[in-house]
């Protein structure tokens, strides 16, 4: 009679099978669309175990076979390339959305990190109360727009601002929005009726960077996230670090040097009172500028040509560089990644950043370390599509079998 396979060898075949599917996907997603004998090269993995895994992550829908690549002069039995199943091939979506404090986006991702479609959902003036649940109901009659039989949509990803909580998908502390102890997940899924996933939107942009950026950000990063809401993440070979009760990234109250701000806090010069969006557009208004407190009109203004709104951005900038130079000196990443409206848009205020820092730190005397998200004005829905699609990533067979168990019919 045949010896039961024991518990823990089980469980230990399922962890290389899994572990090798993960491989295999991620040499897809860096190399591809390349042939099985590639990946076998840049796994190492052997071409059975990868030819395997290729059938299974097909099955799912994840990759897929490009035989119009093949060359049709080749000698021997053709390699036909593989590639992911992206949005433009009928593969699977991931439904983004960005809360923000004026506004908010959504859009649908595919699995190559590209957003094929985005809308902005301004809620100003919507109660912190109401808020979620107005956002939840945009969010639905966007997909109902543009995903309607809904079978391609995994699930939604949401990055905001403040303490978010993502193992119970709460935001724990938001005083922008006036949110705490906010079951934004279980919201959202009840509008949309889809897996849901959040995360501070700091370190869903960390993320986005090392699945989809720069191979630098994979052994060491910072993020710096700059708008209304000012906070931070740090990813040590690969994971970023969240920290008890996921609170690390609080950086609104890191002394900026050379400012005087007060701050609500009683202090001055904290970094969130110095650079925020929020005091970027009240000191455009008071110095006549724009009509109305709005970081993006004052960066529009500075477009047209408008001088002083080029000198106040330029001012932000520096101090943004100042305090990049003091992470810079603390924990010495082989990146710097800094997510701020104008620089995203325009290279000099990128530059200004770069030279404040490097003039502020003791460490670092590259600028090329201090950049952008690799996916420009699409960071951040980038990034919340990225809170779904790196666990998908990591673990494919289980994640992707979960979520689809629990999407509707197509």
């Amino acid at each position: 009679m045949p010896t039961a396979t024991p518990p823990a060898a089980r469980a230990s075949g399922d962890g290389r099978r899994e572990a090798n599917a993960a491989s295999v996907l991620r040499a897809v997603l860096d190399h591809g669309p390349v042939a099985r004998s590639g990946i076998a090269r840049l796994s190492g993995l052997s071409p059975a175990a990868v030819s395997r895994q290729c059938t299974d992550l097909a099955r799912l829908g994840l990759v897929r076979e490009v035989p119009e690549l093949v060359a049709a002069s080749g000698v021997g039995r053709p390699q036909i390339p593989v590639d992911l199943h992206t949005g433009e091939t009928g593969g699977p979506l991931v439904a983004g959305v960005h809360i923000g404090v004026p506004r908010s986006a959504f859009g649908l991702t595919d699995l190559r990190g590209t957003v094929l479609v985005r809308h902005d959902f301004r809620h100003d003036g919507i109660p912190a109360t109401e808020l979620a649940d107005r956002v939840g109901r945009g969010l639905s009659a966007f997909l109902a727009e543009h995903a309607p039989d809904g079978g391609r949509v995994l699930g939604v990803g949401a990055a905001i601002g403040g303490w978010v909580d993502p193992a119970t998908a709460t935001v724990v502390r938001h005083d922008a929005l006036g949110w705490h102890h906010h079951p934004l997940g279980a919201e959202l899924r009840r509008r949309t009726g889809l897996p849901v996933r959040v995360d501070n939107h700091a370190r869903a942009v960390a993320q986005s960077e090392l699945l989809f950026g720069r191979p630098a950000a994979r052994r060491s990063l910072v993020h710096l996230f700059v708008g209304n809401v000012v906070d931070a993440a740090l990813s040590i070979a690969g994971v970023v670090h969240s920290g008890p009760r996921s609170g690390a990234g609080d950086v609104a109250h890191l002394p900026v040097p050379e400012s005087t701000v007060r701050c609500p806090c009683g202090r001055t010069g904290c970094l969130e009172a110095t650079v925020s969006d929020t005091v970027l557009g009240r000191r455009a208004v008071e110095r006549g500028i724009v009509p109305e407190p709005s970081a993006a009109l004052l960066v529009d203004a500075a477009a047209t040509g408008d001088r002083r709104a080029d000198a106040l951005l330029r001012e932000r900038a520096r101090a943004v560089g100042r305090a990049t130079g003091l992470l810079l000196d603390v924990l010495n990443p082989d990146l710097v990644v800094v997510t701020e409206q104008s620089s995203l848009l325009q290279p000099e205020y990128l530059d200004d950043i770069r030279a404040a820092a490097v003039g502020q730190s003791h460490v670092c005397d590259d600028p090329e370390r201090i950049v952008v998200p690799h996916a420009g004005p699409a960071a951040l829905l980038v990034a919340a599509a990225t809170v779904v699609l790196n666990p998908l990533f990591k673990s494919p067979l289980q994640t992707f079998g979960n979520t689809a168990a629990m999407l509707p019919s197509a």
